[in-house]
């Protein structure tokens, strides 16, 4: 089940597809339409659709006891949820997706597991839907559909919240199976799984991790996994979760025709080692700064190794045990840029019912105005070095970033995109570090009147909420 996540660079950044592209889609994709079919989750906030995802289950009660920890299977027996979930994705939705220009493996993988082995059965170029049906049929092949967000509007709709609700990247797949068939062999992955089940039944093994709290996806042989401690048959309506880890193969039984799940995943590198990794380089580069015996030379020899000894390590521990000691007290800022950056550039779009939503709105702010910012959820704020090149020293700005201009057909595939979009959105707006108080006031409340903000001059003030308005994350009141 492995997910397609974005792969990062070595600048943390993925590039991504031309805006172009996205008038390649069908007109549909500029505009949300929802489904006839009443939704039993609640939209009004990211917390909301996350609770209503796993009702009857309580958010508290599921990161207390679930989350990282063990699966969780929750039946449903109410039609309106079974009726809701089909109507997010079922097999009669391939012909027309078919139409629309799909690929072997950028957007479909035809996979069937046989003798515990996974074999591929894609063609080459553009998917035809009598080859895929054909696939499905006579081979007993199952049909893996990546990223359907980017085509079903509902589940943009979903993805988006979420991506709110955990601060991280959320993908989904597709897996379409018929019955007495299994897609892909016992494995494990580094992502953490939701899964619903659209049409049919399928039966699910899980065992115990081998790797707990996976940071990368593998197949597992029958004979390390040892016995199943979860055998779940999934119908239409329910969920399943199990955190990354969780070694898992799941088939479809037999008399039932076929099964249609999706899979909804979440954070793949997010960890605390995925976080030190972003923030030390920047810690150690601003105590270099101010402490000399950081400039000073190593021993001679110590990268042939002859120098590595207990002097070393003492005054290397010495150095960490002093930082660990300033970050907890609060002396030392902890700026995380790789990582928030990579997430703002990736993730889903505002879900707007109209494209107007996501320009200037309403009229020019003024000193007497009150103000309040739009899209708080998709905005970022960050203190980085400057990334003027000069000769002079390194100097702290502040970065609003968004991810209101995100392209939509490319979220989660990977795709780059040409360097001028890709420059437009990794610089950002860019504000002088004094700035950074004003912007945090209006993270903190609701509204408030330009002429409050604390700047030194009303020039100052005026030329910020301007910025923001001119990128549509302000709104006058």
């Amino acid at each position: 089940m492995l997910i397609k996540m974005p792969k990062k660079s070595k600048a943390k950044i993925v590039k991504r597809q031309s805006n172009e592209e996205d008038e390649q889609l069908p007109s549909k994709q500029g505009r949300v339409e929802h489904s006839d079919t009443p939704s039993p989750l609640c939209f009004d906030s990211p917390a909301s659709l996350f609770q209503s995802l796993i009702q009857p289950m309580d958010t508290e009660h599921f990161f207390r006891e679930y989350w990282e920890k063990k699966p969780l299977h929750l039946q449903r027996c109410d039609p309106s949820t079974a009726s809701y979930y089909q109507s997010l994705f079922q097999l009669s939705d391939l012909q027309c997706l078919c139409s629309q220009g799909l690929e072997y493996y950028r957007d479909v993988n035809v996979v069937r597991c046989i003798n515990g082995k996974k074999k591929v059965l894609n063609k080459e170029g553009q998917v035809k839907n009598s080859v895929l049906q054909k696939n499905f049929v006579q081979n007993k092949a199952t049909i893996q559909f990546h990223q359907p967000q980017r085509f079903k509007d509902e589940l943009w709709r979903i993805q988006e919240k979420l991506e709110c609700f955990f601060g991280g990247l959320v993908g989904s797949n597709v897996y379409i199976t018929p019955q007495e068939s299994q897609g892909l062999p016992a494995h494990y992955d580094d992502v953490e799984v939701f899964i619903l089940q659209l049409e049919g039944e399928k039966h699910w093994l899980l065992y115990s991790p081998t790797v707990p709290l996976a940071t990368e996806y593998s197949v597992e042989s029958e004979d390390r996994i040892g016995s199943p401690t979860h055998d779940i048959i999934l119908k239409a309506g329910d969920l399943l979760y199990f955190p990354r880890g969780t070694i898992h193969q799941a088939s479809t039984p037999a008399g039932v025709d076929h099964s249609t799940h999706l899979t909804l995943s979440t954070y793949q590198r997010m960890s605390w080692g995925d976080l030190l990794l972003d923030i030390f380089p920047s810690l150690l580069s601003d105590r270099s700064k101010t402490e000399v015996s950081l400039r000073e030379g190593m021993p001679r020899s110590l990268l042939l190794g002859s120098s590595d000894g207990p002097d070393s390590r003492r005054r290397l521990a010495a150095v960490l045990r002093s930082l660990a000691d300033e970050m907890e007290t609060g002396m030392q800022e902890i700026r995380s840029t790789h990582m928030k950056r990579d997430f703002i550039m990736n993730r889903l779009p505002p879900c707007s019912q109209q494209q107007q939503q996501l320009t200037p709105s309403g009229r020019i702010p003024a000193l007497e105005d009150m103000v309040c910012l739009r899209f708080k959820e998709h905005m970022l704020i960050t203190v980085e070095p400057s990334q003027k090149r000069t000769d002079e020293a390194m100097e702290l700005v502040v970065f609003v970033l968004h991810s209101l201009k995100n392209p939509r057909v490319s979220h989660m595939m990977g795709e780059s995109c040409d360097e001028e979009v890709e420059q437009e959105i990794y610089r950002g707006l860019q504000f002088p570090l004094s700035h950074l108080q004003a912007l945090r006031q209006l993270q903190q409340v609701e509204q408030l009147a330009v002429d409050q903000l604390q700047l030194p001059t009303q020039e100052d003030k005026l030329s910020l909420v301007l910025a923001l308005w001119s990128e549509s994350l302000l709104v006058v009141l």
